[in-house]
């Protein structure tokens, strides 16, 4: 029985909403990103609850996670099977004028969602820019040689600024997975039942039966 399912849902045909590549992708990239939260504590703050870290081996492995972070995401694009991933990234910076609506009124107009909605698109697009912000932030402050003072300087406050953010935003995608169980499902396993894709994203189950052939887990 799938985690979170009603009665009424259980035997219904499940429908592939993520494939094993964009699972792994996302799964390996939330690794990281724990790893880099964790890491970070200690450089922020100076210590951990009292405990005094190895600073230096924190900070290499901050590093090198952060260097890490982009990988995973990019074999998956780049890679003849990332296919289905490559095609999720359209359809989060494809945007309808319901959708933008949507979004501004806080989620009261009604009408007919894709396979993601708005909000999951604009979390995406911030975990997306505020990674490639940390990315080059991290990057000048480790060399910070090659660039004048007052540029590390600016690094230095835009990268805590965007990382406070991701943590913030990572926290809102993780207690909105832990409350909507077949979604957070649907990454663990692949699949969602057919009367979720009826409620939650009647557009994209519509464009699904018109596949050839259709998806099904």
């Amino acid at each position: 029985m799938t985690v979170g399912a009603t009665d009424a849902e259980v035997g219904q045909r499940r429908l592939v909403r993520f494939d094993g590549v964009e699972r792994a992708a996302h799964w390996v990239s939330a690794a990281l990103f724990t790893i880099l939260i964790v890491t970070a504590i200690p450089l922020y703050f100076g210590s951990l609850f009292g405990m005094r870290l190895p600073r230096f081996g924190v900070e290499q492995l901050h590093l090198w996670t952060g260097l890490a972070l982009p990988v995973p995401f990019a074999v998956a694009v780049l890679a003849p099977w990332g296919r289905s991933l490559r095609r999720d990234i359209r359809r989060v910076n494809g945007w309808t004028r319901a959708e933008v609506a949507w979004l501004w009124s806080w989620g009261r107009p009604k009408f007919d969602a894709d396979k993601f909605n708005p909000a999951q698109k604009l979390n995406t697009i911030v975990v997306g820019a505020s990674s490639v912000v940390l990315l080059v932030t991290g990057v000048l402050l480790k060399w910070f040689s090659l660039v004048p003072v007052s540029w590390r300087t600016g690094a230095t406050l835009v990268h805590d600024v965007f990382a406070w953010l991701l943590v913030v935003v990572i926290i809102g995608h993780i207690v909105m997975a832990l409350t909507h169980r077949e979604a957070l499902s649907s990454m663990i396993r692949g699949g969602v039942s057919e009367s979720w894709a009826t409620r939650h994203a009647p557009r994209w189950l519509a464009e699904h039966e018109r596949s050839d052939p259709p998806s099904v887990a």
